[in-house]
């Protein structure tokens, strides 16, 4: 077996699985110490995951939200960027076990594996629904909605049609509401002057929810107004209704069947197998019950964050998975490895709430600060300037701002390109 050089012996060796908000937080936050980093990830680029779904739809393209790893790290010669898939840990030696066969030995491994669809046993349904939570699910999203809207427009039998033009989103979180918000504005105001065959104003977008209301995480009244916003834009919510049936015809929810060629999943995740490799305890969507320092019990020398951990808040109540969070995480830990290595004990970690924010549509977001709250085009504002301030990178910044503004005012989303060939599903 092939192990990288790691450096200098008496160097403490960090290995990060993951460069996303938490593992990336936490190699920025090492900066300066006697440490060196080995950061991999299966990918080569970080994901700024809060703006996918614009990908999806059409409104950013995949280089605005994502940046080559390596290059984030150009300017750290303690780091080495590794494009590998770990496939296990051995935890009794010390090694980071990769598919191909190789080992990555640590003194502090940093695990931050985020979190995969979870389809609740039924995973038969991905090919028909798929999730979003990867550049390459957006593009897969992006294709099928908009060859949704291509088909239409050479198809000839009504009810087959009905069924292209007809969207069903499953799950009213915050990805699954921005989604339907973003889909109907987009047959809306964006392509009724581009097809002479199909009035894309008859696009149904069908918001399906199993539980009570939409955003559940947020307050009551700000639910309450994300539900009446989208319903006057023209998305049906259905709430209170399980789906118990996935497939290339459509859905079914509530016993009932509705044909729609476009299924998107936003119901649910499930942690990476993290838990698993170490046979640590988890909850029921598998993400690691870490201590009060994040470190995996029994291995303090393993620390997780992110999506692939589960802890409570000062209040008792459940870290929530969002990027805030995990940056939170990923300093904390940085700086207990920087504590350990002054011989001073590391402090449990404190999240601070900075608040909760989804968009609806245009001029149109909630955002929920704990005593304050807002919504409407004020809340928009805010949600867009936030966005663009944690985006890494000048350039991506004004790219960003730019492609906004351009939608606001001509209805216009600039990277409506079909890519990777047509999709079979829905033919």
């Amino acid at each position: 077996m092939n192990t990288p050089a790691l450096g200098p012996e008496d160097a403490h060796r960090v290995v990060i699985v993951g460069a996303g908000f938490g593992g990336l937080e936490c190699a920025l936050g090492l900066k300066g110490a006697p440490v060196k980093i080995t950061l991999v990830d299966r990918r080569n680029h970080h994901l700024f995951q809060p703006l996918l779904y614009q990908v999806a739809t059409a409104s950013l393209a995949t280089s605005e939200i994502a940046w080559p790893i390596r290059h984030l790290m150009s300017d750290r010669p303690e780091v080495t960027t590794l494009f590998a898939t770990v496939s296990g840990v051995d935890a009794n030696n010390k090694r980071v076990l990769l598919e191909d066969g190789d080992t990555l030995p640590y003194d502090t491994l940093v695990l931050a594996t985020g979190v995969r669809h979870a389809y609740f046993g039924h995973d038969e349904w991905e090919p028909f629904a798929p999730g979003l939570k990867t550049l390459e699910d957006a593009t897969t999203l992006r294709r099928r909605i908009l060859v949704a809207f291509e088909r239409a427009e050479r198809e000839s039998d009504p009810k087959k049609r009905a069924a292209m033009l007809t969207f069903a989103i499953i799950g009213a979180g915050p990805t699954g509401v921005e989604l339907a918000g973003t889909i109907a504005e987009l047959a809306r105001d964006t392509l009724p002057p581009d097809f002479r065959n199909i009035d894309t104003h008859r696009t149904r977008v069908v918001l399906i929810e199993a539980g009570p209301r939409v955003l559940a995480g947020f307050p009551d009244d700000l639910s309450a107004y994300a539900q009446r916003s989208l319903e006057e834009i023209g998305v049906e919510v259905v709430l209170g209704q399980a789906v118990t049936e996935c497939s290339a015809d459509g859905v079914v929810y509530g016993g009932k069947p509705l044909a729609a060629r476009t299924l998107i999943w936003a119901a649910g995740v499930r942690a990476s197998p993290a838990a698993e490799w170490l046979h640590a305890p988890a909850d029921r969507a598998g993400r690691l019950q870490v201590m009060p320092d994040l470190t995996v019990p029994d291995h303090p020398d393993i620390f997780a964050v992110g999506d692939t951990v589960t802890i409570a808040d000062s209040k008792g109540n459940p870290v929530p998975g969002i990027a805030p969070a995990a940056k939170q995480q990923g300093r904390h830990v940085a700086a207990s490895i920087k504590a350990r290595l002054r011989g001073e004990t590391p402090r449990p970690f404190r999240y601070s709430h900075a608040g909760s924010l989804a968009q609806i549509g245009k001029r149109r977001a909630v955002i929920d600060f704990g005593k304050v709250k807002l919504r409407g085009t004020i809340a928009w504002w805010i949600w867009g300037i936030a966005h663009i301030y944690f985006l890494i990178g000048l350039r991506n910044r004004l790219s960003v701002a730019i492609s906004w503004l351009w939608a606001l005012a001509r209805d216009q989303r600039a990277a409506r390109l079909i890519t990777q060939g047509s999709s079979k599903v829905g033919r």
